[in-house]
């Protein structure tokens, strides 16, 4: 499948702007890239909420986002943003948390978790996982139903949502869906869509690479709290609504994620976005393409919801 026409405006646009060397950053210039945005305006529009605060769930710093006024328990949904476990925070994800919030009908939990290479894996995991668990302890604090929890995650935060997903199987906290928005779910990168799309559509396979050596140093690639593709029994997962992008190193990997959740046994719809590229879901000033994976996403979500 070819491009799609916005997908080839967004890499001549990239083209045109040098692009930092990621394998020869040090730590102090990845922590300067942190707070820049080479995207302004892109990320959609303001969305005004009644209730935006910031706290504190098990000691990772959140930002809750309630779309309507009043106490009453909502649905919880908790937001990982992307990044490649390096990159990304709770106010770069804040435009699409509000969407969210407004989207889906609930409260939206989005996490800073703790980023590589200062912290290294399983550090982002475990954050999301805290935040899970400390929604389902303290449901009244978020104005949140604990009957009522779901995941999101993008890119590397459907990589921690997934892993968070099975934490919380594991504990008994039950979630009622995942959603997982171009996620890593492997770091083996050895998939047709690493060959095909590996250079010059935006994140390459260097950057991938460059991406899990950060957050993974010495971790066994093949831990599943990792690479949730190898968990060996996904059974009893949370029903799970899996997005990729056609063109997009990850693309493969997360389609194999959603068939070895339905082979478990697992309710799951996978949608893949043709001529799409990775971190399409966060950029809807872009890609229409944004648009419409944002509503079916909020749809399914809602359905669990009311489920």
């Amino acid at each position: 499948m070819a491009l799609h026409p916005q997908a080839e405006a967004y890499l001549r646009l990239l083209s045109s702007h040098e692009a930092a060397d990621l394998t020869a950053l040090t730590r102090e210039e990845i922590a300067a890239l942190r707070t820049m945005d080479g995207t302004p305006g892109r990320r959609g529009p303001l969305i005004e909420l009644p209730h935006v605060r910031d706290e504190r769930a098990a000691g990772v710093p959140v930002r809750v986002y309630r779309p309507e006024p009043g106490d009453h328990p909502l649905p919880v949904l908790v937001y990982l943003h992307g990044g490649g476990w390096v990159f990304g925070s709770v106010e770069r994800s804040d435009l699409l948390a509000r969407d969210l919030a407004r989207r889906t009908g609930a409260v939206v939990v989005s996490a800073d978790y703790r980023l590589a290479p200062e912290h290294l894996f399983p550090a982002a995991a475990d954050d999301a996982f805290a935040v899970v668990g400390d929604v389902h302890a303290r449901p009244a604090f978020y104005g949140g139903d604990a009957r009522r929890v779901a995941v999101i995650g993008d890119s590397a935060g459907g990589n921690v949502a997934a892993v968070a997903a099975r934490l919380a199987r594991d504990a008994g906290l039950p979630l009622v869906h995942q959603a997982l928005v171009c996620p890593i779910t492997d770091v083996a990168m050895d998939t047709p869509s690493y060959r095909a799309y590996g250079k010059g559509f935006g994140l390459s396979a260097a950057e991938m690479a460059w991406f899990a050596r950060q957050y993974a140093g010495e971790a066994d690639p093949r831990d599943p709290r990792l690479a949730p593709l190898r968990l060996a029994d996904k059974s009893g997962l949370p029903p799970a609504t899996v997005i990729t992008a056609e063109c997009d190193v990850l693309c493969d990997e997360g389609a194999a994620y959603a068939t070895s959740l339905a082979e478990a046994g697992v309710a799951v719809e996978y949608r893949c976005y043709e001529g799409a590229l990775h971190g399409f879901f966060g950029l809807p000033g872009f890609f229409d393409h944004a648009e419409e994976a944002r509503d079916y996403l909020a749809a399914r979500l809602r359905s669990a919801f009311e489920a």
